[in-house]
């Protein structure tokens, strides 16, 4: 079932910048040397932002968003820095063009970008928040961390919601052992046969009523993070909408 949230206007993402400075900061938390912050310190819930490859950066694209969301739920929303100490993948080396950087990327995947590793990191962080005070968690992830996200909802986690936007890797399976609703956005560039599948499965979820998902076809892979362009007027559209989806379905999820 396809939840539109239409009545929920209260949850209005302001117009977002092309140039941008993010309001938030970055301090050490858990095993995490370096999280982005942002958002009222006082908020019972959380939510976590599990970024792509290309990490933080470009500012005025993840973490826009990131303080978007914190600022329209008044929640406080954390960006772990997954790829310490290695860091990111460049963002000029991509996409790999010879066999070398093809290798470069695959490497990278087998090492610190590791899903299953990274599952267990981002689960421990929401362990963290949980004991330090975080009553409910959404998770939202971009890319390679939209594979990252849907695979920490299943059975014992501290997540209450996930959502995955231009996610790498979709696959149908994804979805047979999630446990708390899925909010689900892809673009142009992803499986929509895989999509269509994840979508069959949920139907058949108790939570089905709570999810959301769109096909945003007129959109490339990594529209609404690191490869977003918000001076296309097109894009910064549907940058705003899906921002406003998924600020609508945590509102709904962690209420």
């Amino acid at each position: 079932m396809t939840t539109h949230n239409t009545n929920q206007a209260c949850c209005s993402i302001p117009p977002v910048q092309s140039d941008y400075s993010p309001v938030g900061s970055f301090k050490p938390l858990g095993k995490f040397n370096k999280v982005y912050v942002t958002g009222p310190a006082t908020s019972t819930n959380a939510i976590i932002c599990v970024y792509d490859i290309f990490g933080h950066a470009p500012i005025e694209r993840t973490q826009q968003g990131a303080d978007l969301l914190a600022k329209t739920l008044d929640t406080t929303v954390y960006m772990p820095d997954f790829f310490e100490p290695e860091g990111p993948f460049p963002i000029d080396n991509f996409p790999p063009t010879t066999d070398e950087a093809k290798q470069e990327l695959q490497n990278f995947f087998g090492g610190i970008a590791n899903p299953p590793e990274t599952v267990k990191k981002l689960t421990a962080f929401g362990e963290l928040l949980k004991s330090n005070g975080a009553k409910k968690i959404g998770v939202y992830g971009f890319c390679w961390g939209g594979k990252v996200t849907i695979s920490a909802g299943g059975e014992g986690t501290p997540f209450s919601a996930v959502s995955i936007v231009h996610p790498a890797m979709l696959s149908g399976s994804d979805a047979e052992k999630l446990t708390v609703p899925l909010a689900m956005y892809i673009s142009k560039d992803e499986p929509v046969d895989e999509y269509e599948k994840i979508i069959k499965s949920l139907e058949n979820k108790p939570f089905t009523s709570q999810c959301d998902y769109k096909n945003y076809t007129n959109m490339f892979h990594g529209w609404a993070a690191a490869r977003g362009d918000l001076k296309n007027e097109e894009n910064k559209k549907e940058y705003e909408e899906v921002y406003n989806k998924l600020a609508n379905f945590f509102k709904k999820t962690l209420a």
